[in-house]
């Protein structure tokens, strides 16, 4: 039959019942289970090279950082700081050695102690008791001298820089007591 732009583009075929147009069934063939070639072993692998996996970590974890660079000196990575931070300098301590008028209030201190010291000047100058060191740390409590008899005991305060000068000083005028804090 020839086609012609008359006929249809299909020769008709009688309608068929509604399904009838499908495969006839038929059975599933039996399929073996699919297993996954070594997945329970995987843990017992991970851990037998473990270290492998480890240095390949710092590895990945090293070329970045190298990768990330420096950066700018003076600046922290991340985000930038609103103000600039100030730098505090390190208080530096010194150890001072200090005269305690009472020697037997000295032999109660061991290194570690903390104390304070009080500057007591001759009530006849008219003067009164200041607070010369808060808060200093013993450092050592030298053995006392057989033939000191009241000169009082030495003991040795660690103590920042400018704390260490006013204690030479009021040494000098007053005599020095400690009290534990």
């Amino acid at each position: 039959m020839p086609f012609t732009p008359s006929s249809p583009p299909f020769p008709s075929l009688p309608p068929r019942p509604l399904g009838t147009d499908a495969p006839p069934t038929c059975e599933v063939p039996y399929f073996a289970p699919v297993r996954v070639r070594g997945g329970r072993y995987q843990l017992r692998r991970l851990a037998r090279h473990r270290r492998r996996a480890v240095a390949a970590g710092l590895a990945v974890t090293a070329a970045a950082l190298v990768a990330a660079g420096p950066g700018h000196p003076d600046r922290a990575r991340g985000h930038p700081a609103a103000e600039p931070v100030r730098e505090h300098r390190a208080v530096q301590m010194v150890a001072a050695p200090v005269r305690i008028a009472d020697g037997a209030t000295v032999r109660l201190l061991r290194p570690g102690d903390r104390v304070d010291v009080i500057a007591a000047e001759e009530p006849v100058a008219g003067g009164e008791a200041r607070l010369v060191a808060r808060g200093a740390r013993v450092t050592k409590v030298p053995e006392p001298l057989d033939d000191a008899s009241d000169g009082g005991a030495l003991v040795v305060l660690s103590v920042p820089r400018s704390t260490a000068t006013r204690l030479a000083g009021a040494s000098a005028t007053a005599r020095l007591a400690v009290t534990l804090c």
